[in-house]
């Protein structure tokens, strides 16, 4: 009997052991989950989200043309007796460019000169009335075709510059004959092909809602890759005034001045319209962060000491800024813009300066 109350004593003073122990712990245990939740209240910095006047800019790409672009030839077949220039030969507007063999011209010179020989004498008698008037009138049909043709065969014989320009292609030799048939990339006839490079222009295709917006002599900004560095000011020359059908744009030509010639056809270039002004809420770049592995944007807004996270669109960019478009943002927000990248959603947070 005296042994089971032993053991009974001995068991109950270490149940007493056991809880004394187990409160301790549990006291200890406490005061880690405080000092552990006092230590994630991570420190950030903020600032206030603000409404700003932004210029709407509207960026489309597109490839620079010469102004100008002929691709010369004569208006019938005939054998080229001289090419008077070169490819980058420089020329001004009518100098003679490529002289046509004239054995046409003057058989038809010769043929002219009979006929008006023939009409001095019509003239004389169709007075006296020794020919009928039918007759007369058949012989002043023939001259006037006669010079009409003699007049196309001259201004076919040489070729004058209709501008001032530069020579891009050549596609015949001296004493070569002309045969009218496609020679050229673009599926024409051609002798020369000439361009015109000061200025340039560039014909974009604009989305249908801007056709409102956009006006002639209006101003465009014209970026390239080759010169990522300088912008060049254009304006809109013309707008074309149907919209395709299938892509919904319509057609804008902007012209380029080019003095220097720094630019030239065929580079691939950016064009930038500026068209009224919104307002937009603007933040730092460094501000958005990315789920990774998706295109899910999000910021972390500071509210009553917790991060609240936000699930964003982005819109235009600004060097380093970027527009926000969501409807979850308001003026005023407190955003988090140093330390979000330790950031959970509800996680405490202390605003530092």
């Amino acid at each position: 009997m005296k042994q089971i109350f032993k053991t009974s004593k001995l068991m109950l003073m270490s149940l007493v052991g056991f809880t004394f122990l187990w409160s301790s712990c549990s006291t200890d245990k406490n005061k880690e989950t405080e000092n552990t939740t006092v230590k994630t209240a991570e420190k950030v910095r903020i600032m206030p989200i603000q409404m700003q006047n932004l210029t709407n800019t509207y960026e489309f790409t597109s490839t620079l043309q010469a102004y100008e672009e002929v691709y010369y030839a004569p208006a019938s077949p005939g054998r080229i007796n001289k090419i008077n220039v070169e490819v980058s030969s420089r020329f001004n507007e009518g100098d003679i460019l490529v002289e046509m063999d004239q054995t046409q011209l003057h058989q038809a010179r010769i043929q002219l000169k009979n006929l008006e020989v023939d009409m001095a004498r019509f003239d004389t008698l169709i007075r006296t009335n020794s020919i009928p008037r039918q007759q007369y009138d058949q012989l002043k049909t023939q001259l006037e075709i006669a010079r009409t043709n003699v007049q196309f065969l001259e201004d076919n014989n040489k070729l004058k510059a209709p501008f001032s320009g530069i020579v891009s292609g050549k596609y015949y030799q001296n004493g070569e004959m002309f045969s009218g048939a496609p020679n050229t990339t673009v599926g024409k006839a051609a002798v020369l092909s000439l361009v015109q490079i000061n200025p340039l222009k560039v014909i974009v295709n604009i989305t249908e809602q801007l056709f409102p917006l956009i006006h002639v002599n209006m101003t465009a900004n014209v970026v390239t890759d080759i010169f990522p560095d300088k912008i060049f000011t254009g304006r809109v020359l013309r707008i074309h005034p149907t919209i395709d059908q299938i892509s919904r744009t319509f057609r804008v030509e902007v012209v380029i001045p080019n003095s220097n010639e720094t630019l030239r056809p065929g580079m691939f270039c950016r064009t930038t319209f500026m068209a009224g002004e919104t307002e937009a809420l603007i933040v730092p770049t460094l501000a958005v962060l990315k789920v990774q592995g998706s295109n899910e944007r999000f910021i972390f807004i500071e509210e009553n000491g917790k991060a609240k996270r936000v699930s964003v669109t982005i819109g235009r960019r600004f060097d380093d800024k970027v527009e926000l478009l969501t409807n979850g943002i308001q003026e005023g927000d407190r955003l988090i813009v140093s330390g979000q990248s330790r950031l959970v959603d509800g996680v405490s947070v202390e605003v530092i300066e």
